[in-house]
């Protein structure tokens, strides 16, 4: 429970200019970055799981 005039608590740190531009833009590229990697990811499993349970497989021979 808050008490009479305590600020709200955030993990964030309170120091650090969130609002300027160069922020935005930096955690713009470090997302897309992480989304290009974690789709290439997760399709290198769907492809290996696929050809691992896919039509006409011979037991890897």
């Amino acid at each position: 429970m808050m008490q009479h005039g305590e600020t709200l608590h955030t993990a964030l740190p309170w120091d650090i200019p969130w609002w300027m531009p160069d922020h935005s833009i930096f955690f713009g590229v470090l997302y897309i970055a992480l989304g290009v990697v974690g789709m290439g990811v997760g399709y290198v499993i769907m492809k290996g799981v696929a050809d691992t349970w896919g039509k006409g497989n011979d037991g890897g021979h």
